[in-house]
């Protein structure tokens, strides 16, 4: 299990990997969970929470965006710990219903998938009906900032929009960014998403997460990012948004 240790002794573990990351900081016998990933991994996540948690002492969930790969286990997770849940108020709504929009591609093949599957909604198909799940009423609303300590954690929470209008980022310590969407680790050399609504908030935020001063960058898919690489995005693409 890889893990990222910051100077103030917080500590990052990923649970999840694969098809969505899920992440848990932990500081003593406290701990916040970042993304729940999907209902197929639900036995893998139990495992990794009880062995790490001891049973007990999951004070938080955060949500770094309502998408269906992200929040799958959210529900069930409250039940089972009594944690908290964080969201970003603008995607409050689409929890307590279990049904979030798909977001847009940002590349050809994106695009035509995302349209394909807006056709088979309206022709009134099921397809689409596999991206819902269960709903949970969240416990708190974050705007902009929201801040852990009163969970026993040395992290804030961020408003990084573009992938969706609620995505949220963890920066722990000042060192460590759990992204979510807002950074995408799948492809060697780049951390652009195949999927965003607002391309042009979504730079906004890379710069955001920047200015955070934090030297690595934990994705909802695929492997960390470096600052430069992070850094090397922004670069190429902060001149590319619409005036």
């Amino acid at each position: 299990m890889k893990k990222w240790i910051t100077n103030g002794k917080n500590t990052v573990h990923q649970v999840l990997s694969g098809r969505s990351n899920a992440f848990l900081i932990s500081k003593g016998n406290t701990h916040v969970l970042v993304d729940t990933g999907r209902t197929s991994s639900w036995k893998k996540l139990n495992q990794k929470l009880d062995s790490l948690t001891d049973g007990n002492g999951l004070k938080a969930i955060v949500l770094t965006h309502t998408h269906f790969d992200h929040v799958e286990n959210a529900a069930s997770l409250k039940a089972k710990y009594h944690a908290k849940i964080i969201v970003q108020r603008s995607e409050a709504e689409h929890l307590m219903k279990g049904n979030t929009p798909l977001p847009q591609g940002t590349n050809l093949l994106t695009k035509y998938l995302v349209n394909s599957l807006e056709m088979l909604k309206w022709g009134g198909k099921n397809l689409v009906s596999r991206y819902n799940y269960r709903s949970v009423d969240p416990d708190i609303e974050v705007d902009e900032t929201f801040c852990l300590n009163e969970f026993g954690i040395d992290a804030c929470i961020i408003h990084t929009a573009g992938h969706s209008p609620g995505s949220l980022s963890v920066v722990v310590d000042g060192e460590v960014a759990l992204a979510g969407d807002t950074v995408f680790g799948v492809f060697r050399g780049s951390v652009f998403p195949p999927f965003a609504d607002d391309v042009d908030v979504l730079i906004e935020s890379w710069d955001t997460l920047l200015k955070t001063g934090s030297k690595i960058f934990l994705p909802g898919h695929g492997v960390e990012k470096s600052r430069k690489e992070l850094q090397n995005g922004y670069n190429k693409y902060k001149n590319l948004k619409k005036d």
